[in-house]
């Protein structure tokens, strides 16, 4: 009797039941992820508008720490 309580307690997925629990937990944690994660890197100009509307307002060269220079990408072609 108390065998078959210990089993009923300890049930583990097997086949399908498995599978279905596996595929489950991955569609939820990609669903979560997704509008954290892939949404920004594929709608790219969407975000870069929402930036350049919050920070509109806002001089860098006077908040910047320490009297540092404001980051330049160094890899940006120079015009000429």
């Amino acid at each position: 009797m108390l065998n078959i309580l210990k089993l009923k307690i300890m049930t583990q997925y097997k086949g399908l039941k498995y599978a279905v629990f596996i595929g489950g937990l991955v569609t939820t944690i990609s669903l979560a992820l997704y509008p954290i994660v892939v949404d920004p890197m594929i709608n790219t100009e969407k975000y870069k508008q929402i930036q350049k509307i919050t920070r509109e307002g806002i001089k860098q060269e006077e908040i910047q720490p320490g009297n540092m220079k404001v980051w330049s990408d160094p890899f940006d072609k120079k015009k000429s």
